[in-house]
């Protein structure tokens, strides 16, 4: 609280300090057309606060320079989408953004003085403004997004409601909240200045122009304070519906039936052919590799990998660090593509779907325990019925990033095993784990992966 009270009383010095020095200068100029004081500035704008005009004016402006920002700021998110997805929509848009960032203020007020009446002018600008600059910092946000991240949501099939929100949404945060500054800032002071020059009725920059015909000195600075004001509470008011919106943290969606594991499928289907009298299901092949290799750089990481993997059992792999068992599981997750012409008829998964344990966890740590699972799920309970036979229920709701790495790699498992999938690829599943935590996390792991195939990378062969 002291800290509070001395920080607060410096900025209070600071702003007398200025203040004196203002009217200081107002004195020695002695002229109430070149400079007049703070004291004759607060009586005029006191003045205008008390007419009725006065609020209908700053509405007005408010309005026209609103509308600008808002439809820059939702066009500049929704072209950075696209820029950041179709890389043609970024090479047609790069010379437009770079020719709005370009263009002085002014040619924007003539052009659209020539082109549109005078009421449209402050609207018009603002979008000019706002609109690069929204832009090149979202497209800058989505560039910088974890791309482990998006790995992982690919191959656990997240949906794209929640990649949005869990996973580009924080990656956007810091590169949004300086434009958002930025933009606030500017939207009021190129808007006021092209209603200066296009004078539409009821508007801030009527006023200043009608301050200055009339060399009503404290009138201009009355007005410029009105800007000032009304530009950091605008400012203040977007920064804290965009902070808002960063806080929320809605209900995540299931992708459909798919996304709702591969244990109660798997279990359905074992059912059905024991019913139909098949009795196969345990020796169902669900994923097969043929003669698969590959390279990096002209290095042979795999060469010639041939198996088959039945739903039900679980398969090692034992191999030294570095012996590419990493790059195997990648292959058969799909983020790697293998050597050869007929690559793709290397891999033949039958249809199966696939979930994957990451040899990093690959977490997105501001959130929870629980929200990580659950967006793969979409399902609250049943994300909270896996973790809960992994973590206590204290630390369920609690951020990633303050859990420890043990706890971390248990969320990550949960997730997996809770995506489901008709092969299961574990890479390293115990690293960082106690010898109990092994137990009860192996036990786990067999448990909800009975009826899947398990593909187990480790160096211990557990």
């Amino acid at each position: 609280m002291k800290k509070i009270s001395v920080k607060y009383g410096k900025k209070v010095i600071i702003a007398a300090f200025w203040v004196l020095v203002w009217q200081l200068a107002a004195s020695l100029v002695n002229n109430r057309i070149l400079l007049v004081g703070p004291l004759e500035t607060l009586e005029t704008l006191a003045k205008q606060v008390s007419l009725g005009t006065f609020w209908l004016t700053v509405g007005s402006s408010l309005l026209r320079i609103g509308t600008g920002f808002t439809a820059g700021f939702a066009l500049g998110l929704l072209l950075a989408a696209a820029s950041g997805r179709f890389s043609l929509a970024e090479e047609v848009l790069s010379p437009l953004m770079s020719l709005l960032k370009a263009i002085p203020v002014a040619s924007f007020v003539v052009l659209f003085l020539i082109w549109w009446r005078s009421g449209v002018l402050a609207t018009a600008v603002s979008f000019c403004i706002v609109l690069p600059n929204i832009y090149v910092n979202t497209l800058e946000g989505i560039r910088h997004v974890d791309r482990r991240l998006l790995e992982m949501a690919q191959v656990l099939r997240i949906p794209a409601w929640n990649r949005f929100f869990y996973i580009y949404r924080p990656a956007l945060k810091p590169y949004l909240d300086s434009a958002i500054r930025i933009c606030a800032g500017m939207s009021w002071k190129s808007g006021v200045a092209a209603e200066v020059i296009g004078i539409p009725a009821l508007s801030v920059g009527e006023q200043l122009y009608l301050s200055k015909i009339y060399l009503d000195t404290a009138g201009v600075l009355a007005w410029t304070a009105v800007t000032i004001l009304a530009s950091a509470l605008c400012e203040k008011a977007v920064l804290a519906v965009w902070q808002g919106f960063q806080r929320w943290e809605p209900r995540c969606r299931a992708c459909g039936a798919a996304s709702h594991g591969g244990r109660n499928t798997g279990a359905r289907e074992t059912a059905r052919s024991q019913e139909s009298g098949q009795g196969q299901d345990a020796a169902q092949v669900v994923l097969e590799l043929s003669h698969v290799s590959k390279s990096y750089s002209g290095k042979k990481v795999l060469r010639d990998v041939t198996a088959r993997y039945e739903r039900g059992k679980t398969y090692f792999f034992r191999s030294p660090s570095g012996s590419g068992k990493t790059t195997l599981l990648r292959l058969i997750a799909g983020l790697e593509k293998p050597d050869g012409e007929m690559a793709a008829d290397g891999i033949r998964r039958h249809g199966s779907r696939i979930s994957m344990v990451f040899q990093e966890d690959r977490l997105c740590e501001e959130y929870s325990a629980l929200v990580n699972v659950d967006m793969v799920t979409g399902d609250r309970e049943k994300s909270r019925e896996h973790l809960c036979q992994l973590l206590t229920q204290e630390e369920l709701d609690r951020p990633c990033r303050e859990l420890s790495g043990g706890m971390k790699r248990r969320v990550a498992v949960a997730r997996a095993m809770a995506a489901g999938g008709d092969v299961i690829l574990l890479d390293e599943p115990y690293g960082g784990l106690d010898e109990e935590s092994r137990r009860r996390t192996r036990r786990y792991i067999h448990r909800c992966g009975a009826n899947s195939a398990l593909l187990v990378a480790t160096h211990t062969g557990e």
